[in-house]
Protein backbone atom coordinates (compact mmCIF):
# COMPACT_ATOMS: atom_id res chain seq x y z
CA UNK A 1 0.00 0.00 0.00
CA UNK A 2 1.67 3.62 -1.34
CA UNK A 3 1.97 5.86 1.89
CA UNK A 4 2.22 10.04 1.73
CA UNK A 5 5.83 10.56 1.33
CA UNK A 6 5.89 12.08 4.81
CA UNK A 7 5.23 8.40 6.24
CA UNK A 8 7.49 6.46 3.37
CA UNK A 9 10.61 5.48 3.73
CA UNK A 10 13.16 6.78 0.90
CA UNK A 11 15.07 4.18 -1.20
CA UNK A 12 17.55 6.80 -2.48
CA UNK A 13 18.22 8.00 1.42
CA UNK A 14 17.61 11.31 1.02
CA UNK A 15 14.96 13.21 2.98
CA UNK A 16 11.73 14.73 1.47
CA UNK A 17 13.14 18.33 1.01
CA UNK A 18 16.31 17.10 -0.72
CA UNK A 19 14.30 15.12 -3.45
CA UNK A 20 11.88 18.16 -3.48
CA UNK A 21 15.27 20.09 -4.31
CA UNK A 22 16.23 17.68 -6.57
CA UNK A 23 13.54 18.02 -8.77
CA UNK A 24 14.17 21.98 -8.68
CA UNK A 25 17.70 21.67 -10.80
CA UNK A 26 16.13 19.44 -13.07
CA UNK A 27 13.57 21.96 -14.21
CA UNK A 28 15.91 24.54 -14.04
CA UNK A 29 18.92 22.97 -15.93
CA UNK A 30 15.97 21.47 -18.78
CA UNK A 31 14.85 25.09 -19.00
CA UNK A 32 17.70 26.22 -19.97
CA UNK A 33 19.33 23.73 -22.11
CA UNK A 34 17.54 20.92 -24.73
CA UNK A 35 19.20 17.35 -24.17
CA UNK A 36 21.58 16.59 -27.01
CA UNK A 37 23.30 12.75 -27.04
CA UNK A 38 26.26 13.85 -28.17
CA UNK A 39 27.07 16.90 -25.62
CA UNK A 40 27.47 14.87 -22.47
CA UNK A 41 28.15 16.60 -19.36
CA UNK A 42 28.42 16.08 -15.97
CA UNK A 43 25.05 17.36 -14.73
CA UNK A 44 23.29 15.53 -17.68
CA UNK A 45 24.93 12.30 -16.97
CA UNK A 46 23.45 12.46 -13.08
CA UNK A 47 20.30 12.72 -14.62
CA UNK A 48 20.65 9.39 -16.79
CA UNK A 49 21.69 7.63 -14.03
CA UNK A 50 19.25 8.66 -11.56
CA UNK A 51 16.60 7.25 -14.50
CA UNK A 52 18.52 4.25 -14.31
CA UNK A 53 18.11 4.05 -11.16
CA UNK A 54 14.63 4.97 -10.74
CA UNK A 55 13.49 2.16 -13.21
CA UNK A 56 15.71 -0.42 -11.75
CA UNK A 57 13.62 -0.16 -8.47
CA UNK A 58 10.56 -2.06 -10.79
CA UNK A 59 12.29 -3.60 -13.55
CA UNK A 60 14.46 -5.60 -14.61
CA UNK A 61 15.18 -4.10 -18.45
CA UNK A 62 18.30 -4.07 -21.18
CA UNK A 63 19.60 -0.85 -22.72
CA UNK A 64 19.65 -0.15 -26.32
CA UNK A 65 22.35 1.59 -27.29
CA UNK A 66 22.52 5.11 -28.59
CA UNK A 67 26.21 6.87 -28.40
CA UNK A 68 26.82 10.02 -29.43
CA UNK A 69 23.47 10.37 -31.03
CA UNK A 70 24.16 7.78 -33.67
CA UNK A 71 20.16 6.36 -33.79
CA UNK A 72 19.03 9.63 -32.67
CA UNK A 73 20.68 12.89 -31.55
CA UNK A 74 17.70 13.56 -29.42
CA UNK A 75 16.66 10.52 -27.87
CA UNK A 76 18.74 9.21 -24.36
CA UNK A 77 21.89 8.02 -24.91
CA UNK A 78 21.15 4.66 -22.95
CA UNK A 79 17.31 3.87 -23.98
CA UNK A 80 15.71 1.60 -21.36
CA UNK A 81 13.75 -1.77 -22.65
CA UNK A 82 11.75 -3.14 -19.40
CA UNK A 83 11.78 -6.74 -20.22
CA UNK A 84 9.66 -7.51 -16.95
CA UNK A 85 8.60 -5.82 -13.79
CA UNK A 86 10.78 -6.92 -11.01
CA UNK A 87 8.21 -6.32 -7.97
CA UNK A 88 5.45 -9.07 -9.49
CA UNK A 89 5.71 -12.12 -8.15
CA UNK A 90 6.40 -15.44 -10.57
CA UNK A 91 2.20 -16.04 -10.90
CA UNK A 92 1.67 -12.62 -12.16
CA UNK A 93 4.67 -11.72 -13.78
CA UNK A 94 4.63 -10.76 -17.31
CA UNK A 95 7.29 -11.25 -19.63
CA UNK A 96 8.69 -9.84 -22.70
CA UNK A 97 9.55 -12.14 -25.52
CA UNK A 98 12.03 -9.35 -27.27
CA UNK A 99 15.95 -9.93 -27.74
CA UNK A 100 17.48 -6.79 -27.12
CA UNK A 101 19.98 -7.57 -29.86
CA UNK A 102 17.67 -7.72 -32.37
CA UNK A 103 16.23 -4.92 -31.20
CA UNK A 104 19.00 -3.02 -31.21
CA UNK A 105 19.01 -3.94 -35.07
CA UNK A 106 15.44 -3.49 -36.14
CA UNK A 107 15.90 -0.07 -34.94
CA UNK A 108 19.01 0.64 -36.87
CA UNK A 109 17.43 -0.19 -39.79
CA UNK A 110 13.92 1.57 -38.84
CA UNK A 111 14.99 4.65 -37.77
CA UNK A 112 15.42 6.46 -41.34
CA UNK A 113 11.29 5.52 -41.29
CA UNK A 114 10.40 8.40 -39.11
CA UNK A 115 10.81 12.33 -38.48
CA UNK A 116 14.13 13.47 -37.27
CA UNK A 117 14.73 9.44 -37.01
CA UNK A 118 12.87 9.53 -33.87
CA UNK A 119 11.96 5.73 -34.03
CA UNK A 120 9.49 4.05 -32.06
CA UNK A 121 10.76 3.59 -28.77
CA UNK A 122 8.98 1.63 -25.88
CA UNK A 123 8.78 3.38 -22.95
CA UNK A 124 6.61 2.19 -20.16
CA UNK A 125 5.84 -1.42 -19.83
CA UNK A 126 1.85 -2.24 -18.67
CA UNK A 127 0.65 -5.76 -18.49
CA UNK A 128 3.55 -7.22 -20.61
CA UNK A 129 2.73 -4.45 -23.44
CA UNK A 130 4.60 -2.30 -24.54
CA UNK A 131 3.63 1.53 -25.02
CA UNK A 132 5.97 3.32 -26.94
CA UNK A 133 6.05 6.50 -28.62
CA UNK A 134 7.72 8.10 -31.93
CA UNK A 135 7.80 10.46 -34.56
CA UNK A 136 5.21 10.56 -37.61
CA UNK A 137 6.36 8.92 -40.93
CA UNK A 138 8.88 11.10 -42.85
CA UNK A 139 8.02 12.01 -46.05
CA UNK A 140 9.67 12.59 -49.48
CA UNK A 141 11.40 16.17 -48.21
CA UNK A 142 12.28 15.64 -44.96
CA UNK A 143 13.71 11.85 -46.13
CA UNK A 144 16.33 13.31 -48.69
CA UNK A 145 16.31 16.61 -47.73
CA UNK A 146 17.72 14.75 -43.72
CA UNK A 147 20.31 12.46 -45.48
CA UNK A 148 21.58 14.76 -48.77
CA UNK A 149 23.02 13.75 -51.92
CA UNK A 150 25.65 10.98 -50.60
CA UNK A 151 22.63 8.71 -48.80
CA UNK A 152 20.75 8.97 -52.24
CA UNK A 153 22.90 8.48 -54.85
CA UNK A 154 26.35 6.84 -53.07
CA UNK A 155 24.94 4.94 -50.23
CA UNK A 156 26.62 7.67 -47.37
CA UNK A 157 27.11 6.96 -43.64
CA UNK A 158 24.26 8.50 -42.65
CA UNK A 159 22.32 5.50 -42.05
CA UNK A 160 25.01 3.18 -40.48
CA UNK A 161 22.28 0.21 -39.94
CA UNK A 162 21.00 0.31 -43.38
CA UNK A 163 22.22 -2.23 -45.99
CA UNK A 164 23.50 -1.28 -49.54
CA UNK A 165 20.41 -2.13 -51.22
CA UNK A 166 18.43 0.36 -48.87
CA UNK A 167 20.07 2.97 -50.72
CA UNK A 168 17.25 4.35 -53.36
CA UNK A 169 18.23 4.22 -57.17
CA UNK A 170 17.49 6.91 -59.37
CA UNK A 171 14.16 5.05 -60.85
CA UNK A 172 12.90 4.97 -56.84
CA UNK A 173 13.39 8.67 -56.62
CA UNK A 174 11.69 9.64 -59.79
CA UNK A 175 8.63 6.98 -59.11
CA UNK A 176 7.19 8.96 -55.91
CA UNK A 177 6.88 6.82 -53.03
CA UNK A 178 7.37 3.22 -54.50
CA UNK A 179 10.71 1.38 -53.72
CA UNK A 180 12.21 3.39 -51.02
CA UNK A 181 9.48 3.39 -48.73
CA UNK A 182 8.37 0.38 -49.24
CA UNK A 183 12.10 -0.77 -47.87
CA UNK A 184 11.96 2.06 -45.27
CA UNK A 185 8.65 1.55 -43.95
CA UNK A 186 8.55 -1.67 -44.15
CA UNK A 187 11.61 -1.84 -41.47
CA UNK A 188 9.34 0.12 -39.50
CA UNK A 189 6.78 -1.98 -39.45
CA UNK A 190 8.77 -5.29 -38.69
CA UNK A 191 9.73 -2.97 -35.43
CA UNK A 192 6.28 -2.31 -34.82
CA UNK A 193 5.22 -6.30 -34.79
CA UNK A 194 7.94 -7.33 -32.99
CA UNK A 195 7.26 -5.13 -30.18
CA UNK A 196 3.69 -6.46 -30.18
CA UNK A 197 2.26 -3.07 -31.12
CA UNK A 198 -1.74 -3.54 -32.75
CA UNK A 199 -2.58 0.21 -31.86
CA UNK A 200 -1.30 3.43 -33.02
CA UNK A 201 -2.45 6.42 -32.14
CA UNK A 202 -1.64 9.82 -34.21
CA UNK A 203 -2.43 13.12 -32.38
CA UNK A 204 -1.78 15.14 -35.60
CA UNK A 205 -4.54 17.64 -36.60
CA UNK A 206 -2.99 17.32 -40.50
CA UNK A 207 -2.65 14.74 -42.60
CA UNK A 208 0.69 15.33 -43.93
CA UNK A 209 2.68 18.14 -42.66
CA UNK A 210 3.75 20.70 -44.98
CA UNK A 211 6.17 23.78 -45.13
CA UNK A 212 7.22 26.04 -47.90
CA UNK A 213 4.33 23.78 -50.43
CA UNK A 214 6.26 20.81 -49.44
CA UNK A 215 4.99 17.31 -47.61
CA UNK A 216 8.02 17.33 -44.78
CA UNK A 217 6.07 14.57 -43.13
CA UNK A 218 3.45 11.99 -43.78
CA UNK A 219 1.36 9.53 -41.21
CA UNK A 220 0.02 6.35 -41.05
CA UNK A 221 -3.49 7.32 -42.11
CA UNK A 222 -2.54 8.22 -45.45
CA UNK A 223 -0.47 5.85 -46.55
CA UNK A 224 -1.34 5.81 -50.07
CA UNK A 225 0.23 1.70 -49.85
CA UNK A 226 -2.42 0.91 -46.95
CA UNK A 227 1.07 -0.54 -45.55
CA UNK A 228 -0.49 -0.15 -41.95
CA UNK A 229 -3.59 -1.69 -42.75
CA UNK A 230 -2.77 -4.25 -39.75
CA UNK A 231 -2.90 -2.00 -37.28
CA UNK A 232 -5.63 -0.60 -35.54
CA UNK A 233 -5.09 3.28 -36.69
CA UNK A 234 -6.76 6.10 -33.98
CA UNK A 235 -6.36 9.15 -35.25
CA UNK A 236 -7.50 11.84 -32.78
CA UNK A 237 -6.09 15.35 -33.64
CA UNK A 238 -4.83 17.74 -30.94
CA UNK A 239 -3.57 20.97 -30.93
CA UNK A 240 0.06 21.86 -30.80
CA UNK A 241 2.41 23.81 -28.52
CA UNK A 242 1.34 26.65 -30.19
CA UNK A 243 -2.10 26.73 -28.98
CA UNK A 244 -0.34 26.69 -25.22
CA UNK A 245 0.56 30.04 -25.83
CA UNK A 246 -2.97 30.74 -25.40
CA UNK A 247 -3.51 28.89 -22.58
CA UNK A 248 -0.85 31.08 -20.88
CA UNK A 249 -2.06 34.35 -22.18
CA UNK A 250 -5.60 33.07 -20.37
CA UNK A 251 -3.89 33.20 -17.01
CA UNK A 252 -3.31 29.70 -17.63
CA UNK A 253 -6.96 28.58 -17.06
CA UNK A 254 -8.05 25.55 -19.38
CA UNK A 255 -11.59 25.55 -19.03
CA UNK A 256 -13.48 27.22 -22.14
CA UNK A 257 -10.49 27.40 -24.16
CA UNK A 258 -11.36 25.68 -27.39
CA UNK A 259 -9.33 24.72 -30.39
CA UNK A 260 -10.10 26.64 -33.80
CA UNK A 261 -10.89 23.91 -36.16
CA UNK A 262 -11.54 26.30 -39.06
CA UNK A 263 -7.56 26.52 -39.62
CA UNK A 264 -6.20 25.89 -43.10
CA UNK A 265 -3.74 23.48 -42.23
CA UNK A 266 -6.20 21.43 -40.31
CA UNK A 267 -7.30 18.30 -42.46
CA UNK A 268 -7.21 15.14 -39.76
CA UNK A 269 -10.18 14.15 -39.02
CA UNK A 270 -11.22 12.60 -35.59
CA UNK A 271 -11.37 8.49 -36.25
CA UNK A 272 -11.89 6.13 -33.93
CA UNK A 273 -12.38 2.71 -34.54
CA UNK A 274 -15.89 1.32 -32.65
CA UNK A 275 -14.52 -1.49 -30.96
CA UNK A 276 -12.42 1.13 -29.10
CA UNK A 277 -14.89 3.95 -28.78
CA UNK A 278 -17.58 1.77 -26.72
CA UNK A 279 -18.26 1.75 -23.41
CA UNK A 280 -17.09 5.22 -22.75
CA UNK A 281 -20.29 7.47 -22.69
CA UNK A 282 -18.54 10.06 -24.71
CA UNK A 283 -19.95 11.79 -27.67
CA UNK A 284 -16.81 12.16 -29.88
CA UNK A 285 -19.09 14.29 -32.56
CA UNK A 286 -18.82 16.71 -30.34
CA UNK A 287 -15.13 16.70 -30.25
CA UNK A 288 -14.52 20.11 -32.29
CA UNK A 289 -16.70 22.33 -29.31
CA UNK A 290 -14.68 20.51 -26.41
CA UNK A 291 -12.31 22.96 -24.70
CA UNK A 292 -8.85 21.97 -23.18
CA UNK A 293 -9.97 20.20 -20.23
CA UNK A 294 -12.57 18.12 -21.64
CA UNK A 295 -10.25 17.07 -24.85
CA UNK A 296 -7.49 16.24 -23.01
CA UNK A 297 -9.70 13.72 -20.56
CA UNK A 298 -11.33 12.39 -23.24
CA UNK A 299 -7.94 11.54 -25.31
CA UNK A 300 -6.55 9.92 -21.72
CA UNK A 301 -9.50 7.67 -21.21
CA UNK A 302 -9.56 6.91 -25.27
CA UNK A 303 -5.83 5.61 -24.54
CA UNK A 304 -6.22 3.75 -21.16
CA UNK A 305 -9.19 1.72 -22.87
CA UNK A 306 -7.40 0.86 -25.24
CA UNK A 307 -3.96 -0.10 -23.80
CA UNK A 308 -6.59 -2.07 -21.38
CA UNK A 309 -8.10 -4.14 -23.62
CA UNK A 310 -8.04 -7.92 -23.26
CA UNK A 311 -4.82 -9.16 -25.23
CA UNK A 312 -1.17 -8.36 -25.64
CA UNK A 313 -1.32 -5.46 -28.22
CA UNK A 314 0.69 -2.94 -27.23
CA UNK A 315 0.13 1.10 -28.31
CA UNK A 316 2.38 3.61 -30.29
CA UNK A 317 1.26 7.11 -29.48
CA UNK A 318 3.17 9.81 -31.66
CA UNK A 319 2.12 13.89 -33.04
CA UNK A 320 4.78 15.18 -35.60
CA UNK A 321 8.48 15.23 -34.15
CA UNK A 322 7.26 13.72 -30.85
CA UNK A 323 8.25 15.96 -28.30
CA UNK A 324 5.08 18.06 -27.00
CA UNK A 325 2.08 16.39 -27.66
CA UNK A 326 3.59 12.96 -27.07
CA UNK A 327 5.36 13.54 -23.97
CA UNK A 328 2.07 15.12 -23.02
CA UNK A 329 0.22 11.95 -23.39
CA UNK A 330 3.14 9.54 -22.06
CA UNK A 331 3.62 11.50 -18.78
CA UNK A 332 -0.40 11.62 -18.41
CA UNK A 333 -0.52 7.39 -18.98
CA UNK A 334 2.65 6.69 -16.72
CA UNK A 335 1.42 8.74 -13.87
CA UNK A 336 -2.20 7.66 -14.05
CA UNK A 337 -0.94 3.74 -14.29
CA UNK A 338 1.45 4.75 -11.42
CA UNK A 339 -1.73 6.17 -9.10
CA UNK A 340 -3.49 3.01 -9.65
CA UNK A 341 -0.45 0.93 -8.61
CA UNK A 342 0.12 -0.44 -11.71
CA UNK A 343 3.37 1.15 -12.97
CA UNK A 344 6.54 1.92 -10.81
CA UNK A 345 5.34 0.69 -7.85
CA UNK A 346 8.08 1.25 -5.74
CA UNK A 347 8.63 4.58 -6.56
CA UNK A 348 7.75 7.69 -4.56
CA UNK A 349 5.56 10.64 -5.82
CA UNK A 350 8.81 12.78 -5.66
CA UNK A 351 10.29 9.99 -7.55
CA UNK A 352 7.98 9.68 -10.58
CA UNK A 353 7.78 13.37 -11.57
CA UNK A 354 11.90 12.93 -11.37
CA UNK A 355 11.68 10.05 -13.37
CA UNK A 356 8.73 11.89 -15.94
CA UNK A 357 10.24 15.24 -16.30
CA UNK A 358 13.95 13.80 -16.93
CA UNK A 359 12.82 10.72 -19.21
CA UNK A 360 9.69 11.11 -21.00
CA UNK A 361 10.38 15.46 -21.63
CA UNK A 362 14.41 16.20 -20.97
CA UNK A 363 15.50 12.78 -22.46
CA UNK A 364 13.61 12.15 -25.49
CA UNK A 365 14.46 16.04 -27.01
CA UNK A 366 11.48 18.43 -25.39
CA UNK A 367 13.00 21.65 -26.56
CA UNK A 368 11.24 23.71 -23.03
CA UNK A 369 13.90 26.61 -23.17
CA UNK A 370 12.25 27.26 -26.54
CA UNK A 371 8.63 26.80 -25.64
CA UNK A 372 9.40 29.39 -22.93
CA UNK A 373 10.62 31.98 -24.99
CA UNK A 374 7.33 31.73 -26.98
CA UNK A 375 5.32 31.24 -24.38
CA UNK A 376 4.16 27.68 -25.20
CA UNK A 377 3.26 26.36 -22.13
CA UNK A 378 2.64 22.58 -22.82
CA UNK A 379 5.22 21.41 -20.38
CA UNK A 380 3.13 23.29 -17.25
CA UNK A 381 0.22 22.17 -18.46
CA UNK A 382 1.07 18.25 -18.38
CA UNK A 383 1.45 18.33 -14.56
CA UNK A 384 -1.13 21.13 -13.73
CA UNK A 385 -3.88 19.45 -15.53
CA UNK A 386 -2.82 16.35 -13.16
CA UNK A 387 -5.85 17.83 -10.68
CA UNK A 388 -8.16 16.72 -13.54
CA UNK A 389 -7.29 12.83 -13.60
CA UNK A 390 -7.48 12.64 -9.85
CA UNK A 391 -11.20 10.41 -9.94
CA UNK A 392 -11.45 6.81 -10.68
CA UNK A 393 -12.67 7.28 -13.99
CA UNK A 394 -9.73 7.47 -15.45
CA UNK A 395 -8.30 4.63 -13.37
CA UNK A 396 -7.56 1.50 -15.76
CA UNK A 397 -8.34 -0.72 -12.15
CA UNK A 398 -11.70 -2.37 -13.54
CA UNK A 399 -14.14 -1.95 -10.62
CA UNK A 400 -18.15 -2.61 -10.01
CA UNK A 401 -19.21 0.96 -10.32
CA UNK A 402 -20.91 2.84 -6.81
CA UNK A 403 -23.71 4.95 -6.57
CA UNK A 404 -22.96 8.73 -7.01
CA UNK A 405 -24.79 9.21 -4.04
CA UNK A 406 -23.14 7.20 -1.93
CA UNK A 407 -19.97 8.32 -3.44
CA UNK A 408 -19.85 11.70 -2.29
CA UNK A 409 -21.72 11.22 0.84
CA UNK A 410 -18.96 8.68 1.67
CA UNK A 411 -15.72 10.62 0.60
CA UNK A 412 -16.81 14.50 0.63
CA UNK A 413 -18.85 16.15 3.42
CA UNK A 414 -20.27 19.35 2.78
CA UNK A 415 -17.98 21.62 4.44
CA UNK A 416 -14.73 20.24 2.73
CA UNK A 417 -16.55 20.84 -0.55
CA UNK A 418 -17.37 23.97 -0.35
CA UNK A 419 -14.11 25.60 1.15
CA UNK A 420 -14.03 27.88 -2.10
CA UNK A 421 -15.81 30.07 -4.30
CA UNK A 422 -13.44 30.84 -7.43
CA UNK A 423 -15.70 31.27 -10.70
CA UNK A 424 -14.46 28.22 -11.96
CA UNK A 425 -13.26 25.25 -9.37
CA UNK A 426 -11.10 23.56 -11.29
CA UNK A 427 -8.96 27.10 -13.04
CA UNK A 428 -5.77 27.73 -10.60
CA UNK A 429 -6.06 31.19 -11.85
CA UNK A 430 -9.51 32.27 -11.09
CA UNK A 431 -9.68 34.79 -7.91
CA UNK A 432 -9.52 33.08 -4.41
CA UNK A 433 -12.73 34.47 -3.05
CA UNK A 434 -14.43 33.19 0.30
CA UNK A 435 -17.79 34.42 1.16
CA UNK A 436 -18.24 34.16 5.33
CA UNK A 437 -21.86 34.88 6.57
CA UNK A 438 -23.99 34.76 9.50
CA UNK A 439 -26.22 32.06 9.21
CA UNK A 440 -29.71 32.44 11.37
CA UNK A 441 -30.39 28.52 10.74
CA UNK A 442 -27.47 27.15 11.74
CA UNK A 443 -26.64 26.22 15.44
CA UNK A 444 -23.77 25.84 17.30
CA UNK A 445 -19.77 27.34 16.77
CA UNK A 446 -16.90 25.48 14.52
CA UNK A 447 -13.59 24.74 15.49
CA UNK A 448 -11.14 26.26 13.56
CA UNK A 449 -7.45 25.39 13.02
CA UNK A 450 -5.36 27.56 10.75
CA UNK A 451 -1.65 27.10 9.07
CA UNK A 452 0.47 30.23 9.13
CA UNK A 453 3.56 30.17 7.03
CA UNK A 454 6.76 32.26 8.50
CA UNK A 455 9.24 32.27 5.71
CA UNK A 456 12.84 32.21 7.55
CA UNK A 457 16.73 30.38 7.38
CA UNK A 458 14.42 27.80 7.62
CA UNK A 459 10.55 27.69 6.87
CA UNK A 460 8.10 26.71 9.29
CA UNK A 461 4.92 25.44 9.91
CA UNK A 462 2.55 26.38 12.96
CA UNK A 463 -0.63 25.22 13.68
CA UNK A 464 -3.12 26.84 16.00
CA UNK A 465 -6.88 26.23 17.27
CA UNK A 466 -9.33 28.45 18.32
CA UNK A 467 -12.92 28.78 17.92
CA UNK A 468 -15.33 31.46 16.79
CA UNK A 469 -17.79 33.24 18.45
CA UNK A 470 -20.41 33.16 16.34
CA UNK A 471 -21.51 30.30 13.76
CA UNK A 472 -21.01 30.76 10.02
CA UNK A 473 -21.51 29.49 7.07
CA UNK A 474 -18.91 29.04 3.69
CA UNK A 475 -21.06 29.93 0.40
CA UNK A 476 -20.60 29.00 -3.01
CA UNK A 477 -21.72 29.08 -6.90
CA UNK A 478 -21.05 26.00 -8.33
CA UNK A 479 -22.14 22.27 -7.50
CA UNK A 480 -19.72 20.57 -6.65
CA UNK A 481 -18.59 17.35 -9.29
CA UNK A 482 -16.30 14.57 -7.92
CA UNK A 483 -13.34 15.48 -10.42
CA UNK A 484 -13.42 19.30 -8.87
CA UNK A 485 -12.27 19.05 -5.31
CA UNK A 486 -10.77 22.69 -4.53
CA UNK A 487 -6.87 22.96 -4.96
CA UNK A 488 -5.43 24.04 -1.83
CA UNK A 489 -2.69 25.12 -3.54
CA UNK A 490 -0.69 27.46 -1.18
CA UNK A 491 -0.91 24.18 1.30
CA UNK A 492 -0.61 21.25 -1.01
CA UNK A 493 2.84 23.23 -2.64
CA UNK A 494 5.01 22.96 0.20
CA UNK A 495 6.14 19.58 1.52
CA UNK A 496 5.81 20.40 4.90
CA UNK A 497 2.29 21.53 4.89
CA UNK A 498 1.50 18.63 2.49
CA UNK A 499 2.73 16.26 5.36
CA UNK A 500 0.55 17.61 7.93
CA UNK A 501 -2.27 17.65 5.13
CA UNK A 502 -2.35 14.10 5.73
CA UNK A 503 -1.26 13.87 9.44
CA UNK A 504 -4.07 15.74 10.68
CA UNK A 505 -8.08 14.99 10.41
CA UNK A 506 -8.31 18.96 9.42
CA UNK A 507 -6.89 20.80 6.02
CA UNK A 508 -6.67 24.91 5.18
CA UNK A 509 -5.60 27.04 3.51
CA UNK A 510 -3.69 30.37 3.70
CA UNK A 511 -3.32 33.41 1.52
CA UNK A 512 0.46 33.39 1.83
CA UNK A 513 0.46 36.46 4.41
CA UNK A 514 0.92 35.86 7.92
CA UNK A 515 -2.72 36.57 8.68
CA UNK A 516 -3.97 32.61 8.82
CA UNK A 517 -7.41 31.93 7.10
CA UNK A 518 -9.66 30.02 8.77
CA UNK A 519 -12.02 27.51 7.02
CA UNK A 520 -14.84 25.24 9.51
CA UNK A 521 -13.71 21.60 10.72
CA UNK A 522 -14.24 18.50 8.92
CA UNK A 523 -16.45 16.19 9.96
CA UNK A 524 -14.71 12.96 8.37
CA UNK A 525 -12.88 12.81 5.05
CA UNK A 526 -11.80 9.75 3.03
CA UNK A 527 -8.66 10.82 0.20
CA UNK A 528 -8.91 7.49 -2.43
CA UNK A 529 -5.72 6.80 -2.73
CA UNK A 530 -5.07 7.73 -6.66
CA UNK A 531 -6.40 11.25 -5.72
CA UNK A 532 -3.56 11.32 -3.08
CA UNK A 533 -0.75 10.52 -4.90
CA UNK A 534 -1.44 12.50 -8.08
CA UNK A 535 -2.11 15.56 -5.60
CA UNK A 536 1.15 15.26 -4.10
CA UNK A 537 2.91 14.99 -7.49
CA UNK A 538 1.37 17.78 -8.74
CA UNK A 539 2.00 19.32 -5.89
CA UNK A 540 5.72 19.01 -5.06
CA UNK A 541 5.71 20.05 -9.25
CA UNK A 542 4.20 23.56 -8.94
CA UNK A 543 6.17 24.27 -5.88
CA UNK A 544 9.58 23.35 -8.20
CA UNK A 545 8.70 25.34 -10.59
CA UNK A 546 7.63 28.17 -9.19
CA UNK A 547 10.92 28.21 -7.49
CA UNK A 548 12.96 27.80 -10.60
CA UNK A 549 11.20 28.91 -13.67
CA UNK A 550 8.27 30.79 -12.19
CA UNK A 551 5.18 32.45 -14.60
CA UNK A 552 3.80 35.38 -15.27
CA UNK A 553 0.29 36.05 -15.73
CA UNK A 554 -1.38 38.56 -18.12
CA UNK A 555 -3.44 40.04 -15.76
CA UNK A 556 -2.51 43.56 -13.98
CA UNK A 557 -4.29 41.87 -10.55
CA UNK A 558 -1.59 39.54 -8.93
CA UNK A 559 -4.05 38.54 -7.03
CA UNK A 560 -6.30 37.17 -9.69
CA UNK A 561 -3.43 35.20 -11.52
CA UNK A 562 -1.84 31.86 -11.36
CA UNK A 563 1.65 34.35 -11.52
CA UNK A 564 0.56 36.09 -8.07
CA UNK A 565 -0.26 32.97 -6.50
CA UNK A 566 2.80 31.44 -7.19
CA UNK A 567 5.08 34.38 -6.55
CA UNK A 568 3.16 35.32 -3.42
CA UNK A 569 3.79 31.57 -2.23
CA UNK A 570 7.79 31.50 -3.25
CA UNK A 571 8.02 34.72 -1.34
CA UNK A 572 6.10 33.04 1.49
CA UNK A 573 8.57 30.13 2.23
CA UNK A 574 11.67 31.29 0.77
CA UNK A 575 11.77 30.34 -2.62
CA UNK A 576 11.29 33.06 -4.93
CA UNK A 577 12.57 32.20 -8.35
CA UNK A 578 14.94 33.71 -10.25
CA UNK A 579 13.95 33.84 -13.36
CA UNK A 580 10.61 34.49 -14.17
CA UNK A 581 8.73 34.46 -18.44
CA UNK A 582 7.75 38.18 -19.06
Amino acid sequence: MWQPASRAASGSGLGLGGRSEEIGELIEHFSKHQYRAKEANPKVEKIENRCLELFRRDYVFSVIQNPNGELCGHYPRQIIFMEYASTDGDKDRFESTVQTSKLQDFVSRSKMARCRSRFVCPVILYHGKHICRSATLAGWGELYGRSGYNYLFSGGSDDAGAESDEVPDDFAVRNGDSQLFDKVRGHDIKLLRYLSVHYICDLMVEKKKVKFGLNVTSSEKVDKAQRYADFTLLSIPYPGCEFFKDYKDRDYTAEGLVFNWNQDFVDAPLNIPPLLAENLSIDWREYQSWDLVQQTQNYLKLLIHTINRDGDGGLLVHCISGWDRTPLFISLLRLSLWADGLVHTCLEPVEILYLTIAYDWFLFGHMLADRLSKGEEIFFFCFNFLKHITSEEFSAIKKPRRKAAHYKEAQFPIEDLCLLDRGSTTSLSSDFSVIMEESPTTTGTFNYEALEMTAGPATQVAWRKGRTSSPQTVMWNKPYLPNQLEDRFLQHSMPEARSSFYQSENSFLTTGSSSPLAVPERRYQHIPERRAKLEEVRAIFLSAYSATVGLRSVSSSPSSSIGGLLEQFARGVGLRGTNSIV
